[in-house]
């Protein structure tokens, strides 16, 4: 049988704070986890997503091998009668996209039971003791009775459409809807890592789940002969006395070094790439934006700073009289305390092109986390 899965992710995220789907976990969008489940499995046949309407194209683009993207409404139900109707298959399973650790077993759970019942649902016994309180009674309800829904939940098309036109009330999952025209939803067992991410501390929770977070370094090395005019001497960010280096832009080699260091952690490319010395807007331009537009697309990509350690070869200027400066002017830019940034400085000894102050030459690591 034919199987479509619709992913919903349309919600506002008034309890997270933020529209939870489009967080990046461990440089991931939430949904996508879900939907690469979802879609390596032989068993479905198509794949459909419900996004918030400001998202639509952002989903198109990011999942171009879906079926289908449509806007969601302004309730769950709403969201997923969209989904459905925009369904070809007649069996369809509904996930929501805020559970991201869903299982190939559950989901086949899922689509077995359908062979033989008309809605199924995965859930997961109650391990908390629950109490039942309205206004000052509160009683205390048989766990061994109870259960938690989850998602995928399996139903037929038919159904579905059909509860939407005969139940006006809004319910917060499908078997409670199809309940309402009479059809009894099948359990299946669900497990206890399909959890919803609904709050800020179940983000790191779901972090947890990918076990600990991967460290990266990068390298960056950059050198600059000197300028014949007289452009100023910038290093670091910060200037100094003397004529100053040939380049495209001011020519911060130091800070050209630490961009790079930065980009080739998380496999961004290096600056020339972002800012080519052929396009004339950057001729001249501050080295601090490259430095930090780096920065900005690596915590985007869901990676964090955390050290940044550079030498200066250099016969002339004496670095390290500024060395406070500089680190402070890199770590503004990049968003660091000043003790995370290491800046050294040394000649090359007389030798070489360096040691005829030709020119200064930079090298830079950075070390990157995976973000939370």
């Amino acid at each position: 049988m034919g199987v479509t899965a619709i992913l919903l992710a349309a919600g506002r995220g008034e309890r997270f704070g933020a529209d939870k789907t489009q967080v990046i976990l461990r440089g991931r969008p939430l949904w996508r986890y879900a939907y690469d489940t979802f879609r390596s499995m032989r068993e479905i046949t198509e794949i459909g997503i419900v996004a918030h309407a400001d998202h639509v194209e952002a989903f198109r683009e990011l999942a171009d091998d879906a079926d289908f993207v449509v806007a969601g409404g302004t309730t769950r139900g709403e969201s997923a009668r969209r989904g459905v109707e925009a369904a070809t298959q007649e069996t369809l399973l509904i996930h929501d996209a805020a559970r991201p650790f869903v299982s190939a077993e559950v989901i086949k759970r899922v689509i077995d039971g359908l062979e033989t019942a008309d809605a199924v649902a995965a859930c997961v016994p109650v391990v908390d003791t629950i109490k039942q309180v309205v206004g000052e009674d509160v009683a205390t309800l048989d766990r061994n009775r109870l259960v938690a829904m989850q998602t995928p939940q399996g139903t037929k098309r038919n159904l579905l459409l059909r509860a939407y036109d005969e139940v006006s009330q809004e319910f917060t999952d499908e078997m409670a809807l199809l309940e309402q025209i009479g059809v009894r939803p099948y359990l299946v067992a669900g497990d206890a890592a399909n959890f919803k991410v609904t709050t800020p501390e179940d983000l790191l929770r779901a972090a947890g789940f990918l076990g600990a977070p991967e460290t990266r370094t990068g390298l960056g090395y950059d050198i600059h002969p000197f300028a014949t005019d007289d452009r100023p001497m910038m290093l670091g960010g910060v200037r100094f006395d003397g004529p100053g280096l040939d380049g495209h832009s001011d020519a911060d080699v130091l800070l050209h070094a630490v961009t790079d260091s930065i980009l080739g952690a998380v496999g961004l490319g290096d600056i020339g790439q972002h800012f080519p010395n052929t396009d004339p807007q950057w001729r001249g331009a501050p080295s601090s934006v490259f430095l930090h537009h780096a920065a900005r697309l690596v915590r985007e990509a869901g990676w964090e700073i955390l050290h940044l350690d550079a030498t200066v070869i250099a016969e002339q200027p004496k670095i390290m009289s500024k060395a406070r400066e500089i680190r402070e002017a890199i770590a503004a830019s990049v968003g660091l305390a000043a003790d995370r940034v290491s800046v050294k400085a040394t000649t090359n000894e007389k030798l070489g092109a360096l040691g005829r102050s030709e020119g200064i030459a930079a090298f830079a690591v950075a070390t990157v986390r995976q973000s939370p």
